[in-house]
C-alpha cells in the first residue's frame, strides 16, 4: 500500500480531527489517552477518516487536545496495535486499510468470505500430504487410528497481504485424491461439494487469541509475538460425517470477526 500526502491533504486531515475530537479533559475520570484512542477509532471505523488519510503530527494533536505529547503517543501506539493506523518512518502516520470481515455465524470458506467483500483471495500451498491419523485426529474425525488422512497447509492472502495460515485435516476415504488437485486456485469446500458430495454443512468452532511463533510469523509476514486469532473448527457434511478439522491462524491486524446474537 502506498500512501500519498500533500500539504492540502494534511491540513484537511487536521480540520477533520479537530471537528471530531473533544478538547482534553471533557470526560472526567477517563484516562486522556484512552479517550483519544476511542475518538480516533470511532472516526476511522465510521469512515470519517478514510484509509490513507494522514494524521496530524503528535505535537499538533497534543496542542489541539490540550494534552501532553506522551499522552498522544500512548493513544497512537494503541491504535497501531489494533491495526487502525500505520506509521511510516520519515513520512508520518496514516489511517490503515480496513480490516477484513469474517462472519463467524456462517459456515463459508475463506474464498467465499473474501469474494463477498469484493476482494479476490490468493492461496499458496505450503504442504499437502497423506498421513496416518494420530490418536487425537482419529478421535476428532471419527476414523481408525493410523487410517490415512490428508493434511493441507495454505497461506491465504488478500490485497497482497497474508491474512490466514490454514492447517486442515480430511479423511482420505471421504475425499480420495484431494491432495492431487490444484488447491491454490480452487476452493477446497467447492471441490468437496462438486467432486465428493461432502461439503461441510455444520461446524463447531472456537476462537482464541494467541501470539505468532517464529514460523507462523514468517509465513504471515508479521513480527514474532504479534497478535493472532486461532480459529479451531470441526465440520460435518449433510450425512453427518466429520469431513474436516482445521486450525486457522488469522492476523489480528487484518481481521475482524463478527457474530450475530439473537434473544
Amino acid at each position: 500500500m502506498v500512501y500519498t500526502s500533500t500539504r492540502r491533504a494534511t491540513a484537511g486531515s487536521e480540520a477533520s480531527f479537530r471537528a471530531a475530537l473533544p478538547r482534553g479533559g471533557e470526560r472526567p475520570g477517563v484516562a486522556a489517552y484512552l479517550e483519544i484512542e476511542e475518538e480516533l477509532a470511532d472516526g476511522i471505523e465510521s469512515g470519517n477518516f478514510p484509509a490513507g488519510t494522514r494524521l496530524p503530527g503528535e505535537r499538533d494533536l497534543a496542542r489541539h487536545l490540550g494534552v501532553s505529547r506522551m499522552t498522544v503517543r500512548q493513544a497512537l501506539t494503541r491504535l497501531e496495535q489494533r491495526g487502525l493506523i500505520v506509521r511510516q518512518r520519515g513520512r508520518g502516520t496514516f489511517v490503515a486499510e480496513p480490516k477484513l470481515r469474517h462472519d463467524a455465524t456462517i459456515l463459508r470458506g475463506f474464498f467465499e468470505q473474501m469474494v463477498g467483500q469484493g476482494v479476490f483471495p490468493v492461496s499458496r500451498c505450503i504442504a499437502k500430504e497423506e498421513l496416518p491419523a494420530s490418536a487425537a485426529i482419529a478421535q476428532i474425525l471419527h476414523v481408525r487410528l493410523g487410517e490415512p488422512i490428508y493434511k493441507v497447509v495454505r497461506v491465504r492472502s488478500a490485497n497482497e497481504h497474508p491474512i490466514v495460515l490454514e492447517t486442515s485435516y480430511f479423511p482420505a476415504r471421504i475425499v480420495p485424491g484431494l491432495v492431487d488437485l490444484d488447491l491454490e486456485r480452487s476452493s477446497i469446500y467447492r471441490l468437496m461439494e462438486r467432486r465428493y458430495g461432502a461439503r461441510p454443512t455444520r461446524a463447531v468452532q472456537s476462537l482464541e487469541p494467541v501470539v505468532a511463533e517464529p514460523v507462523e510469523a514468517g509465513l504471515l509476514r508479521v513480527p514474532v509475538g504479534s497478535p493472532l486469532m486461532l480459529v479451531e473448527r470441526t465440520a460435518w457434511d449433510g450425512r453427518g460425517r466429520a469431513v474436516e478439522h482445521a486450525r486457522d491462524l488469522y492476523r489480528g491486524d487484518r481481521s475482524r470477526f463478527v457474530t450475530e446474537l439473537r434473544l
